[in-house]
């Protein structure tokens, strides 16, 4: 099992004319695109868990932590 370096990630959430994009800024290529702010929020979420359960990190200790971060406005 692979140990994560951080248990916190920053997310960027930028604004578009039509859609919403995120972007994790310490997981390269983890991104997501959506047409609400809640949608890009879901999005990230799952490719974070993804992304990480790719690398072999055990990540369930962080689900609730990572979901309420990205929950807050």
């Amino acid at each position: 099992m692979v140990k994560s370096p951080t248990s916190h990630f920053i997310v960027v959430i930028e604004k578009g004319s039509t859609s919403y994009g995120a972007y994790v800024t310490n997981l390269p290529g983890c991104i997501a695109v959506g047409e609400t702010r809640e949608e890009v929020l879901k999005l990230i979420k799952e490719g974070i868990e993804l992304q990480l359960e790719d690398l072999g990190v055990y990540r369930e200790k962080y689900s609730c932590t990572l979901w309420r971060s990205l929950s807050s406005p």
